[in-house]
């Protein structure tokens, strides 16, 4: 068992100074181009009493906005109203944030500090046909850095010889209703995204 730093850290040699310096506390050109390209976003966060929660968000490319070099905007778009991720905000002020662009395998990492807005003038910056989000999480960026290609690499996510065909698993209504013993009308999934449509 690995119970300590120490013992950790004789498993592995020492990261390269190139991967330490990295790390920047602020959006450089390339980090805003990653974003403004971006349709996905993981969403980590955690409460004060240590449960944490990673929870993925997305958009039209750049749905996420950078209006400075330090802080980021993003729209909270419909969900299940949990509010797991806004809380977390609520209770610490935390958050790490992981960008993805399909078909490129580098990623871009973001840590910070966050906080919930609901100014008009900070909403209404992500109107569009269907909606004005109510609420706006405010990030500022303390490190940024772009990570390697490996993970996603190793798991050829974009090859599209990968793609799982959605018929492999079970409608989501009905994984649901297993998993809660509520059960509903089985739902298709054309029924579904239908149903979705509202909130997209």
């Amino acid at each position: 068992m690995i119970d300590s730093t120490e013992t950790l850290r004789e498993l592995y040699p020492p990261a390269k100074e190139r991967s330490l310096r990295k790390q920047i506390g602020h959006l450089d050109k390339h980090c805003l181009s990653f974003i403004a390209l971006s349709p996905f976003v993981v969403l980590a966060s955690g409460s004060k009493e240590g449960l944490l929660d990673a929870s993925p968000r997305g958009g039209e490319p750049g749905f996420v906005k950078a209006p400075d070099s330090t802080t980021l905007l993003i729209p909270d778009a419909p969900g299940n109203n949990r509010l797991d991720t806004l809380e977390n905000i609520i209770s610490s002020g935390r958050i790490g944030l992981l960008f993805l662009i399909p078909g490129v395998d580098e990623t871009l990492r973001v840590n910070g500090r966050a906080r919930l807005q609901n100014e008009i003038s900070l909403v209404e910056k992500f109107k569009n046909e269907k909606r004005v989000p109510k609420l706006v999480i405010e990030v500022k960026v303390e490190h940024v850095y772009l990570h390697c290609a490996k993970a996603l690499m190793r798991s050829k996510l974009w090859g599209a010889e990968n793609r799982v065909e959605r018929e492999v698993l079970p409608t989501m209504g009905q994984m649901l209703n297993d998993q809660t013993g509520i059960h509903t009308p089985a739902e298709s999934r054309e029924q579904m995204l239908e149903r979705y449509k509202a909130d997209l």
